[in-house]
């Protein structure tokens, strides 16, 4: 065994892993990377088949952020946030801002020429909302965290004991997310999430939140289609029963006297919960159902933002290529964007919850009032990691990236298909530039494999070997490549999970 891999084994603890079963085998120990391919410390190549956890976007040892970092470097890597700016922060916010309002949706505003639908929030009617202030913290959890954080006291200040939607007494906001929700660690964002085998053992830590049916064609007890050869979406037979669902849900709690806060959603696909794809027009419908009842919409893009849902045109938003978020595809419009992963290109750990002026002037008072927003980080808004997402972003908006990104598209649905022939595979669910092939013991009867039989985990060390390096979701194969990928290399994490496939569960 290599040194490092005993170094390794002798004091790291790794996340979200069995360390007995980690234990039994050489860890592939990684020292370099280049664009899409990453080189262990016995010198094999490997094709990173998930973007290193879902968070690079240009391929690694990009020239262009590389710069950024070292010009960065040569002024300054980190002063605090708290009672200072910085350059590159404030310029990162400036961009965010402009990315995250780039995408005009619904009737057209007298107001520079924004397109702002009009919803009813506790009667009123307001504007959909413009994201305009920008709260940077560490990653994907603390993004969430922020956002909770806000939308609660938010909805205590605003929606005082006299106030028609709280009723008599004190105000207790409520949220409520979807089935399968997976919105980080923090004992917050865990109170958010609804998946029993990352979160019940902290059940004792956690406030609680609702949940509500989220739309799994593939598996929804509405569909009563039966099971083809093609994505479930594409055939599916229903009423949208779920979005009946939703709509019954908050009736409920707004007859309770207290509306829901907020309603929290990664939109147009559920990364944890196993890559579960919504069909087209179900994030438009829910969220405008959240709006009529008064409740502020949290979107988790820690996932789904900046171009990982792709390029389509919409017929809902027929602008929609343009925006470089998953809200953007259906014209809709968050209260609060949260932003993680791909901010930096996947170089450097750094966050963004984006927000309104409105929830913005809930914190504004006099000193001795105390409502500042006590919450912070001592890395936030860290000059380095602003530095390497101005970088990213400017790629991101180029030519070149937009050409590449249709082109994987593309490349990932045509070799997609060629798994249809394979009887373990049930479904094939891509959005944009990413996949999860979901793997079953016959397509036919859609019977999933048992956890403990670890059908994805072995499928992935069989690709591991062939030189393919991706991570299960359960049993869902996940396939989300950084966006350099070439049309050769599409094909080969391809045939490799197919192959990989093959050798587990054996022809037939």
């Amino acid at each position: 065994m290599h040194p490092l891999a005993k170094l390794d084994h002798a004091h790291v603890w790794h996340p979200f892993t069995q360390m007995r079963d980690w234990l039994k085998r050489e860890p592939v120990v990684i020292v370099a990377g280049k664009g899409t391919v990453l080189r262990d410390v016995c010198g094999r190549e490997y094709l990173d088949a998930n973007a290193s956890i879902w968070t690079n976007l240009h391929g690694h040892g990009h020239p262009k952020i590389n710069a950024a970092i070292r010009r960065q470097l040569g002024k300054i890597a980190h002063s605090s946030a708290l009672g200072l700016a910085n350059e590159p922060a404030s310029a990162l916010a400036a961009k965010l801002v402009q990315a995250a309002n780039h995408q005009s949706v619904g009737r057209a505003s007298s107001r520079a020429g924004l397109i702002v639908p009009k919803q009813s929030i506790d009667g009123l009617s307001v504007a959909s909302p413009h994201l305009n202030k920008v709260f940077f913290s560490d990653n994907g959890s603390t993004a969430l965290e922020v956002a909770l954080k806000l939308a609660y006291e938010f909805t205590r200040r605003s929606r005082g004991p006299g106030s028609r939607s709280a009723g008599r007494g004190q105000v207790k906001p409520r949220f409520l997310s979807l089935e399968g929700a997976y919105h980080g660690d923090t004992v917050g964002a865990v109170s958010l999430g609804h998946i029993d085998l990352f979160h019940k053992s902290y059940s004792g830590l956690l406030f609680k939140t609702d949940q509500v049916m989220a739309p799994y064609c593939y598996r929804c007890p509405f569909n009563r289609a039966r099971p083809e050869r093609a994505d479930a979406r594409e055939y599916r037979r229903c009423n949208w029963e779920c979005t009946g669902l939703v709509e019954t849900k908050f009736r409920a709690q707004k007859r309770k006297g207290n509306s829901y806060a907020a309603f929290v959603f990664e939109p147009l696909i559920q990364g944890a919960a196993g890559m579960i794809p919504q069909p087209s027009g179900w994030l438009r419908r829910v969220t405008d159902i959240a709006r009529s009842h008064g409740a502020l919409l949290i979107a988790d893009e820690v996932m789904t933002g900046f171009g990982r849902t792709g390029l389509p045109h919409s017929t809902l938003n027929p602008q929609a290529s343009t925006s470089l978020f998953a809200c953007g595809h259906e014209g809709v419009r968050p209260d609060f964007l949260c932003l993680a992963k791909g901010l930096t290109g996947g170089y450097l750990p750094m966050a963004a919850t984006l927000t309104t002026q409105r929830i913005f002037d809930a914190f504004l008072g006099e000193y001795g009032e105390f409502k500042t927003f006590f919450h912070g980080h001592s890395y936030a808004a860290n000059q380095l990691g602003a530095a390497a997402a101005l970088a990213s972003l400017d790629i991101l908006l180029g030519k070149q990236s937009t050409n590449a990104r249709q082109a994987l598209e593309k490349n990932l649905h045509r070799e997609l298909q060629t798994l249809w022939a394979l009887p373990n595979v049930g479904d094939i669910r891509q959005v944009g530039l990413m996949a999860g092939i979901e793997l079953v013991r016959d397509w036919r009867t859609r019977q999933p494999f048992a956890l403990r039989e670890r059908a994805g985990i072995r499928v992935c060390e069989a690709m591991a070997k062939r030189g393919v390096l991706t991570r299960p979701v359960g049993n869902v194969i996940v396939l989300m490549p950084p966006y350099c990928t070439t049309a050769t290399q599409s094909h080969k994490i391809v045939s490799v999970l197919r192959d990989a496939t093959m050798e587990v569960f054996g022809p037939r």
